[in-house]
């Protein structure tokens, strides 16, 4: 049985539709009955894994101060196959049980490690042979899309810093290149999240993206 499936509110004036336990019985919101609503079953299949040999990529996250930041980016890793989180300095780990509100389990899949110093941290990524590429935008920095087809060929670690400070200058200076997210709007930056999903799918599957370099 599923942990949640979607209801309708059975009054017309109200028709509160929303997802809920299978033992729900009245619309929270006026209090009729409930009908069930029929499952998709053309949409039901789980999502197929992506079985194809990627080169290496890793992620090291800066002083993120945000729990859910942290708990969205290891689900987000997950997902796009990323071998090691190194977290450092303030960046909370999986012992927070509010990492686990956004990562929803993720956090069990993917290897992480926790490192006080950040520049340390990637000091000895850079030691095991990976080049480090930072999001961050500056004078030197690319667009992430044209920067992806091209990846070097030894392993990579992808670098985010804190939500307002960035990424600390000691591992900025280490780092092999600097890439960026175009914007088009009035804010300047995304949320890091946010930014370190898009930037990790982009690395991961820019092979197979047509014109990814043009954009």
């Amino acid at each position: 049985m599923p942990a949640t499936v979607f209801f309708e509110c059975s009054n017309p004036a109200c028709a509160f539709r929303f997802p809920a336990p299978p033992a729900m019985l009245q619309c929270p919101r006026c209090g009729s009955s409930l009908n069930s609503v029929p499952e998709a079953s053309s949409l039901a299949a789980a999502n197929p894994r992506d079985e194809t040999a990627h080169r290496p990529l890793e992620a090291l996250l800066d002083n993120i101060r945000s729990t859910y930041n942290v708990g969205a980016m290891f689900r987000t890793s997950d997902g796009a196959g990323v071998g090691h989180l190194y977290l450092t300095g303030t960046s909370p780990t999986p012992e927070n049980p509010r990492v686990g509100k956004t990562a929803l389990g993720a956090e069990f899949a993917v290897p992480w490690s926790w490192h006080a110093n950040g520049l340390q941290a990637a000091l000895q990524v850079k030691a095991q042979g990976s080049q480090l590429w930072a999001l961050e935008i500056g004078p030197d920095s690319t667009s992430v899309f044209q920067a992806a087809p091209e990846m070097p060929g030894e392993p990579l670690c992808l670098v985010v810093g804190n939500e307002v400070s960035g990424i600390d200058p000691g591992i900025l200076a280490l780092c092999d290149r600097y890439v960026w997210i175009p914007m088009q709007g009035y804010k300047r930056s995304l949320n890091v999240a946010i930014a370190f999903g898009i930037a990790v799918y982009t690395l991961r599957y820019a092979a197979s993206v047509p014109h990814c370099g043009k954009i």
